[in-house]
């Protein structure tokens, strides 16, 4: 199998209709060159099968290693009841195993990925990794030419193809409101908040280079997006479109864990920028009512406004 253009992470368990809908939503976009990845933990609640008949597999046999258009290419069912087997010509994967939570599932499918032949390739173009939630949908059926179309005009404007994150706005399903990402990434912007995973497609280097570090309950998706922008000295270029439709209400923002995330992002920003610089944007923050901003952005009734001013700030940046 050659190298996808786009490989599509997606973690699941027990997540019933959320990961057909999820799964629906990547087929029916009209750019191809996709590699699907399920990552799923032992779901019980019968999922699983139900993505096979989505994706159209179903009726594959899981114990042959005979090669052919319709039967698995690899991979066979282990006395556990776990598997890694890919389908057809490759273009999906399903991998069946027990994980210690959603970041370490990230991992387990990026690893199970660079390890494939066809990334080893060092003369071919990289590829890009996107990770979308169970419940998530991409915000139309053109969203992945489009972004390639963006990518292939990078390319060939630059003559070289540095690493980079390319990423968009979402919608919020909960307010109802397209929430617009900060078009232009800087230490600012690192310090209040990057754009979520959903709004961005990672160049396969750096997710191949850098794991998501499992230390960090609910942050570790930031912190990861602040190594490549630090560490590896990753490009950023923001999109002005709408990548995916963001269901909300899920791991990160329980009570619990909005307390969690307020901790883990103060203690990950201490790595990269200095004391001084963060008293300063403390203060701009505290300033700028920061705790209010946040409940008018989340409240149905307000986050219309409080998204528009956003956007308007955004543009004269």
């Amino acid at each position: 199998m050659k190298r996808p253009f786009f490989t599509i992470i997606v973690v699941s368990y027990n997540a019933g209709e959320d990961l057909l809908k999820t799964l629906e939503s990547i087929k029916t976009q009209t750019f191809k060159d996709v590699a699907i990845v399920i990552k799923d933990g032992g779901s019980t609640d019968g999922s699983l099968e139900k993505a096979e008949e989505v994706l159209g597999v179903s009726g594959e046999d899981k114990t042959s290693e005979a090669g052919g258009r319709k039967r698995l290419s690899a991979g066979k069912v282990n006395s556990d009841g776990s598997f890694d087997i890919r389908y057809r010509d490759g273009s999906i994967r399903i991998i069946r195993s027990k994980d210690h939570g959603i970041y370490d599932a990230m991992n387990m499918a990026v690893d199970a990925i660079k390890k494939d032949e066809s990334r080893l390739k060092s003369d071919t173009a990289p590829g890009y990794v996107y990770f979308l939630n169970c419940g998530d949908v991409f915000s139309n059926n053109k969203v992945l030419q489009r972004v390639f179309e963006k990518i292939q005009l990078d390319s060939r404007d630059s003559g070289t193809i540095v690493p980079t994150i390319y990423y968009g706005d979402i919608f919020e399903m909960k307010t109802r409101q397209r929430v617009s990402s900060n078009p232009k990434i800087d230490d600012f912007a690192c310090y209040r908040n990057v754009p979520s995973h959903q709004a961005c497609f990672y160049d396969e280097r750096l997710v191949f280079r850098y794991a998501f570090d499992t230390v960090w309950k609910v942050r570790a998706d930031y912190e990861h997006f602040l190594r490549c922008f630090y560490v590896e000295k990753a490009q950023t270029k923001y999109m002005k479109m709408r990548v995916a439709d963001y269901e909300g209400g899920g791991f990160s923002e329980t009570k619990e864990n909005r307390k969690v995330s307020e901790n883990e992002r103060q203690q990950i920003i201490r790595m990269y920028l200095p004391k001084q610089q963060i008293k300063k944007f403390d203060m701009i923050r505290m300033v700028t009512l920061a705790p209010l901003r946040t409940k008018i952005s989340e409240n149905p009734k307000t986050a219309g406004i409080y998204n528009k001013l956003k956007s308007l700030i955004y543009r004269h940046r």
